[in-house]
C-alpha cells in the first residue's frame, strides 16, 4: 500500500515549485499549482487511511469456491480494498482530506 506523509507533500510541493519557476509562471499561478498539489495529496492521504480501516472488515469475509482463495485471492483482496479507498476519497470521502488540506496550507504559510 502507498503511504503519504506531510513530508512527501510538501516535497511534490517544493518540486512543483521549481518546474513553474523554470516554466516562467506567475506568483498567482504558482498558488494556484500549490493549491492543487496540496489538495491531491490530502486526497490520497485519505485514500490510504480508508483503505487501512476497510482492510480489516475484508479479512474476515470467508472465501468461496468459486475464487478459491490462496494468494491471488489475497492480492485481489488487496487492491480492491486500495481501490475503494481511493473511489470512497474521490467521492468526498469522510472529511479527513479537507483537515488535511488545511493543515498543508498553513505549514505553506510558515
Amino acid at each position: 500500500m502507498q503511504t503519504v506523509t506531510i513530508n512527501a507533500a510538501q516535497d511534490q510541493m517544493i518540486e512543483a515549485q521549481l518546474r513553474a519557476s523554470q516554466a516562467g509562471l506567475n506568483k498567482d499561478q504558482l498558488a494556484g499549482m500549490d493549491k492543487r498539489a496540496a489538495r491531491q495529496t490530502a486526497e490520497q492521504f485519505e485514500a490510504v487511511f480508508l483503505s487501512q480501516m476497510l482492510a480489516p472488515m475484508f479479512e474476515t469475509v470467508k472465501t468461496d469456491s468459486f475464487m478459491g482463495g490462496g494468494h491471488a485471492e489475497q492480492v485481489y483482496r488487496g487492491m480492491m480494498v486500495e481501490e475503494m479507498g481511493k473511489e470512497i476519497a474521490k467521492q468526498g470521502g469522510i472529511g479527513i482530506a479537507d483537515s488535511v488540506y488545511r493543515e498543508i496550507l498553513k505549514l505553506q504559510e510558515a
